[in-house]
């Protein structure tokens, strides 16, 4: 696992395990707070242990940006924080996370000692902030990767971890493009230092224009083709044939799965277009 220091008492964690997945931790005098868990134990344990023995502090809330497994089934490794999250984020764990975690744990025996762990705190609309430090953090909602999207804003640091709303390719299967796109416009217009994306790398403020253009292009695209295929009786066939080149992304992106990803955003487009 990647770790690093964004700011002064801000870290960021990469997953070396799986598609590039990002977790974060703003820490105060007495408390930290962590963003997202990670998608194995090991290392969700290996946050908490950074936390109490190198910060030297505890856990005291967890927030999740949205309610996918992984970002959210590393929530009981913290048991005494309260879980912060959307209100859709904690229905959507109940109804499809407790499910979905027992059919893995049959195909991954390293998800033994997973168990899905409810949000305490939700909110639906508007922002909800809380204090760590000297810092305020900024719940708002993002949809588009999922219905309960939510972002985290570091507000005197101008650092964004934006859940999958922000991806190195947008991945709409369980959400909705045009609001995606809603979200990823309201990102590139909050004048940030850095948006630590759900997925891949931190964005550096000098990339973010170049970074934000180039998601809305991807999305424009791949709404264009789509629906331009849609029209034939053969648009099964027709989606194939577009790459993800020809939609401005690179192949090469999060491990080699974007490709894998792209294929799937156009299926679900299709789907959502007949």
């Amino acid at each position: 696992m990647h770790r690093e220091r964004v700011s002064e008492n801000v870290y960021w964690f990469q997953s070396e395990v799986y598609a590039q997945v990002t977790a974060g931790v703003i820490a105060g005098p007495q408390w930290a707070v962590v963003i997202d868990t990670l998608a194995l134990p090991d290392e969700t344990l290996s946050i908490r242990e950074f936390i109490e023995r190198e910060l030297n502090v505890p856990v005291r809330y967890v927030i999740n940006t949205h309610y996918h497994a992984d970002h959210a089934w590393g929530n009981c490794f913290f048991p005494s924080a309260t879980i912060v999250a959307h209100e859709h984020c904690r229905a959507m764990l109940e109804e499809r996370g407790i499910p979905s975690l027992e059919a893995a744990k049959r195909q991954n025996p390293a998800l033994r000692q997973v168990k899905i762990a409810l949000p305490h705190m939700t909110f639906k609309t508007g922002e909800l902030t809380l204090r760590v430090g000297k810092k305020n953090l900024i719940l708002s909602t993002t949809p588009g990767h999922s219905g309960d999207g939510i972002s985290v804003l570091v507000e005197e640091d101008r650092i964004l971890f934006a859940g999958d709303a922000f991806m190195p390719l947008p991945y709409i299967v369980d959400g909705d493009v045009d609001e995606i796109m809603t979200s990823i416009k309201q990102i590139g217009r909050m004048g940030l230092e850095n948006i630590v994306q759900g997925h891949g790398d931190v964005i550096l403020r000098g990339e973010i224009d170049a970074a934000v253009k180039e998601n809305l292009n991807y999305l424009t695209a791949i709404k264009r083709s789509v629906k331009s295929a849609s029209k034939r009786k053969n648009a099964d066939e027709l989606i194939e044939q577009i790459s993800i080149e020809s939609c401005g992304k690179s192949r090469v992106y999060l491990g080699g799965l974007a490709e894998q990803l792209h294929r799937r955003n156009l299926q679900a487009l299709l789907q959502s277009m007949s």
